[in-house]
């Protein structure tokens, strides 16, 4: 066997980072025969999965988690351990001005770096503006100057290092992470051979080869895509709205058209990847990324048009009460991140426009961004409907979309999600 061929073997796989990818991802790798050892900074995080539990909401990964901690292939910790292959799958969130934050990719860097040994791979999951995997390569290379990586040594390099973004839709992830395409971009081809190896072991999609700074911008393209064709919807409906035509019975009907496919407007975008994705392609080319940029610039002021709308109506009562349906970025999860309801909600409180009755069946508790405020309160779906006087529509779950239309006929209804057009 060769050294490339012995290097390509992994037993032991470490997962930085256990939010809505990194547990996920390490679980199903658990699954898979792997010994998996997640580690994160979030001691409650750590103890509740090393108890078969799990901190976040996504569909059956509590009877994975429960089920390879009981095995003992999936164990978490805070502190990195040796390992065959490391990936890296943290926050990539955006400072003022736009620009990427890559302190949590570094922090990782950091972590990993007195572990590392000769043959290891380092696969960075993290969607990335282009050239993060080159600038993490970077950080490891100075943090372990006895070791060689690929910008150094190409394919004859120690530590294999490769990017493989995460493709999947929250509520879906288990069933996602096993049957979607990825990609796999390598620094060098040996890094992303190396790094195929690995997914292949719990990918049935196909695992399509690249170079990393490819693999990167294919991530924030298809979330580009995605934001400039909602802010197309989100426009029409500002349209529609001074032109006083349906939005929701427009689209409908353009659609109809064999070649059209206009997505749903709604208070904005959010999200952990939609929401600042495209933000990474701006600062990297902002002369060219003109599209792109007016198009997160309109998705980013469409809930300020909610919130005039809101206050507008409001006006009518001396304190109105408002129910706000939905705190989530997107229908039937619990991911409150760059959520535009929660940010609209949160904005109602600050400039108090009436007594705010919040529903949001998957969460138990008001987020902390609100909970200082004395007229904001959380109330389940009845109990809100009864008393409310202006009604919110702001996230299309579907035991909102359930709701008997004709609770509704006596209320001021702004549905930002076409959920009750009946």
């Amino acid at each position: 066997m060769s050294s490339v061929q012995r290097n390509m073997q992994f037993k032991k796989v470490s997962m930085i980072g256990l939010g809505y990818i990194g547990l996920p991802t390490a679980a199903i790798m658990a699954s898979r025969g792997l010994e998996v050892i997640g580690v994160d900074v979030n001691q409650q995080a750590v103890e509740t999965i090393n108890q078969g539990k799990i901190h976040i909401v996504e569909p059956d990964l509590d009877i994975v988690v429960r089920s390879v901690v009981q095995t003992g292939q999936l164990r978490a910790t805070t502190v990195p351990e040796a390992a065959d292959a490391f990936l890296i799958a943290v926050p990539t969130p955006f400072q003022e001005e736009h620009q990427p934050d890559l302190s949590y990719i570094g922090a990782a860097a950091q972590a990993i770096a007195p572990v590392l040994t000769q043959g290891n791979l380092v696969v960075l999951e993290s969607t990335s503006p282009v050239g993060t995997t080159e600038q993490l390569a970077g950080w490891l290379a100075d943090a372990r100057p006895d070791l060689s990586f690929p910008q150094q040594d190409a394919e004859h390099a120690d530590i294999l290092i490769a990017h493989c973004p995460e493709r999947v839709l929250p509520g879906h992830v288990l069933h996602e992470l096993v049957s979607n395409d990825r990609i796999i971009g390598g620094m060098t081809p040996r890094c992303a051979q190396a790094a195929m190896q690995l997914y292949k072991v719990f990918v049935k999609g196909e695992c399509l080869i690249t170079d990393a700074r490819t693999a990167e911008l294919s991530k924030l393209t298809e979330n580009a895509y995605r934001d400039v064709n909602i802010a197309f919807a989100n426009e029409l409906s500002l349209i529609c709205e001074e032109l006083h035509v349906n939005v929701w019975e427009l689209i409908e009907l353009a659609n109809r058209h064999p070649r059209v496919n206009i997505l749903q407007p709604g208070p904005g975008v959010g999200g952990h990847c939609i929401a600042v994705d495209p933000w990474f392609i701006v600062d990297s080319a902002p002369k060219q990324a003109r599209l792109i940029r007016t198009a997160r610039e309109v998705n980013d002021n469409k809930p300020e048009q909610v919130l005039e709308k809101v206050k507008a109506k409001a006006e009518r009562f001396k304190k109105a009460k408002i129910a706000c349906f939905g705190l989530a970025f997107k229908a039937n999860i619990d991911d409150l991140r760059e959520s535009p309801a929660l940010h609209i909600v949160q904005q109602l409180a600050h400039d108090e426009v009436g007594e705010l009755l919040v529903v949001e069946p998957h969460i138990t508790a008001l987020p902390e961004s609100l909970t200082a405020y004395p007229h904001v309160d959380i109330y389940g779906i009845n109990a809100a409907l009864e008393q409310a006087d202006i009604v919110l529509g702001l996230v299309d779950h579907d035991a909102f979309r359930r709701i008997d239309q004709d609770l509704l006929k006596e209320k001021i209804v702004i549905d930002c999600r076409g959920m009750w057009r009946g």
